[in-house]
């Protein structure tokens, strides 16, 4: 990408809010867009071993006077005799009825990773990929603008999707992975490539091939030396000018909108350029290969 360079914005349809690491706690932060069907909050850290207690809210606004409704409160609760989840909501600066649930899936000393899955009615909850609780809206969810975390907790990272790319009950994709593409690429198409990285990646690969298997175009992410760059058929490679993006044992996401002349590259919601590919060649495209240091969940187009 050219220094000065303007690109137009991704459609915000394929927008994703980028990742936060380590925030401090308490943090409170906008969703960007607010809160709908389909839109997935994802939240890694670690239990402190003398935790009380910490609370994940999903609030409507950031107001301290009044305080803010709360559509959605996730609250475990360490310090009881028997520890358990409480959820709530609060609406007009009133609780209502607690639900609770007594098996707490997280522990004292232990990571976690929290996935958070909006759906038309209810809220759906995994720990360390394991179905927890679901929640009925109390409030509607598109009032739903802050996310707030509070108490007892260590945050390493918050990611935000607008679509679920992690079906809980749907299997990793083999890496390396192969799919057909039977009809090229036209302008307004976007490919979709959501994984996770592995602990101790050396690289990962997304190539686009056409008929004849011949590599027209390489998207490259070297973890050695924190590189991204497009590589050409001919193995020239062109740096892309922009911070490195992929982290170990974090989830990612890749798109490529295909326009007019080229593809335009997203990492983690951030537009990092495009390169060049004539619409002839974009037609001949037949193969989408992913492979590298990853775990794959997701390859739609």
């Amino acid at each position: 990408m050219a220094p000065g360079e303007k690109l137009d914005p991704l459609p915000d349809t394929f927008i994703l809010q980028p990742p936060v690491f380590q925030p401090v706690v308490p943090y409170v932060t906008t969703i960007f867009g607010g809160l709908r069907a389909g839109k997935m909050v994802m939240l890694q850290g670690e239990v402190p071993l003398d935790a009380r207690r910490f609370q994940v809210d999903f609030q409507c606004g950031c107001s301290l006077q009044p305080r803010p409704d709360i559509a959605i409160h996730f609250n475990p609760r360490f310090h009881t005799t028997r520890p358990h989840v409480i959820c709530n909501t609060l609406h007009n600066e009133l609780w209502q009825a607690e639900a609770r649930w007594p098996r707490l899936a997280l522990q004292r000393g232990a990571s976690f990773f929290i996935l958070f899955l909006f759906g038309n009615e209810e809220m759906k909850v995994s720990v360390n990929g394991q179905h927890f609780l679901h929640y009925r809206y109390r409030l509607p969810l598109s009032r739903v603008d802050t996310l707030g975390i509070f108490g007892d907790i260590l945050v390493k990272a918050i990611g935000f999707l607008n679509i679920n790319p992690f079906q809980l009950k749907s299997p990793r994709l083999e890496v390396p992975c192969s799919r057909p593409l039977p009809r090229g690429l036209w302008p307004g198409q976007v490919i979709v490539v959501r994984g996770l990285v592995l602990p101790e990646p050396k690289d990962f690969t997304l190539s686009l091939l056409d008929e004849a298997a011949h590599v027209l175009v390489t998207l490259r992410a070297s973890f050695t030396d924190r590189t991204l760059a497009w590589v050409s058929s001919w193995g020239r490679k062109k740096l892309i000018s922009a911070p490195f993006l992929f982290y170990p044992q974090r989830f990612f996401e890749v798109l490529l909108l295909c326009q007019e002349g080229g593809l335009k590259l997203a990492l983690n919601g951030q537009g990092l350029g495009a390169t060049s590919l004539g619409q002839q060649a974009l037609e001949r495209l037949r193969e989408l290969r992913v492979s590298g240091g990853v775990q794959l969940y997701c390859v739609h187009y």
